[in-house]
Order: C-alpha cells, then structure tokens, then sequence
C-alpha cells in the first residue's frame, strides 16, 4: 500500500467512525444543546483529552488488560454507567434551567466543569479503550520502525479528526440554544429529552460486552 492509499483509508476509517453517533459525541451534543456552544466545545475537549488517554494506554498495552479482564472491564463500565446517571438525573432536575439568562452567565464556570464531566465520560467508557487497541494497529507499519511511537502518532491523529467533527456538530447545535432560550416550554422538555438521552446511554453502557 502506498503513502497516498494508506493515508485516505486511514482518515477515510477516521472519519467513519467519528460521524457514527456514539456516548461521546451524544454527550457533546446534550451539552451543547443545554449550555451553549462555550461549553459544548468544553465537553468535546474533555472528551478528546480522555481520549488522549485511551491513546497511551493502547500504546502501552494496558488496554490489553480491559478485554482480557473481566472484572477490569466490568469495573470501569459500572462506574462509566454511574456516572452518566448523575448527569442524567442532574439534567432531568434541571427542568429547562439551563436555558435562563441567569444560566449563559454562569458559562465559564459550566465550560470547567463541562470539560471535566467530558474527561470522565471518556475515560470511564472501556470500549474506547478496546476500540483504540483494535483500531490503530492495523495502521502500524513495521518498516517504520517504533510500533509505540506509531500508535501514538496515529492516536492521536484520530482525535484531531474527531475535534474537527465534533467541533462541527458543536457549533450547529449551539445555534439552537438561542430558541430554547425564547421558549420556557420547549427548554423544559429538550431537558427532559437530553436526561433520558444520557441515562439511556448509562443503560447501554452498563449491558455492553467486552
């Protein structure tokens, strides 16, 4: 396979698989909708940096040990789960809250914390893990040389595909927020709509397989 060839299925694969609606990028969008484009570009963020870390541990080979383990893998899969239940419940308590003037005020504190829940949402969700251990090998030329240096290349490659995505998506969905802003009701119900959202995310989460 040539330079040129090996590239376009690399990022063509990239591109794929950060268009295809997953948690992260559900996430991202709930957050936007919710909270404004400052803080759903927070929440992406967040989430490419505890993708960064899914990264380094692919290259390290510590991801070996979410799909060998079960216990390993059940663990933070529970704990991912539980996580996106407190948002979850946290949205639903908000009733259309975060649509209020007094809301877009409080937005650099909500972006820090929007990072941080971004982070955790990410690094608590194993299958990212397994996802970059599966993915990025099969990227890795031996001729090259340095196999750890490779996948973090390529890693990190990835991610910067999936800023440029998620970046996208943020600023379309934070157009919406001026609406829901004008609309006590509709707010009250995308709020109702964005906390079964990530509860339902807990749920699949919680029943996946390794």
């Amino acid at each position: 396979m040539d330079d040129l060839t090996y590239w376009l299925v690399f990022f063509s694969a990239a591109l794929a698989l950060n268009l295809a609606p997953g948690p992260d990028l559900l996430f991202i969008l709930s957050r936007t909708l919710a909270h404004g484009t400052r803080v759903g570009l927070a929440s992406a963020a967040g989430v490419c940096s505890g993708a960064v870390v899914h990264v380094l541990a692919a290259a390290l080979g510590l991801s070996a040990l979410l799909a060998s383990s079960a216990l390993a893998f059940s663990v933070v899969k529970y704990l991912g789960a539980a996580y996106l239940v407190y948002l979850g419940v946290q949205t639903l308590r908000s009733a259309g809250s975060s649509f209020t003037p007094k809301a877009a005020q409080d937005a650099p504190r909500s972006a820090w914390r929007a990072y941080r829940e971004g982070v955790l949402v990410d690094i608590l969700n194993p299958k990212v893990a397994i996802f970059f251990m599966a993915f990025l090998p099969q990227f890795v030329r031996p001729e090259h040389g340095q196999p750890t240096l490779q996948l973090i290349g390529l890693g990190l490659l990835v991610i910067v595909v999936a800023m440029l995505v998620e970046g996208s998506f943020v600023l379309l969905a934070g157009r919406a927020t001026r609406f829901f802003r004008e609309q006590p009701k509709a707010a009250l119900w995308l709020d109702r709509l964005l906390g079964g959202v990530l509860l339902a995310l807990a749920g699949r989460l919680a029943l996946s397989e390794r």
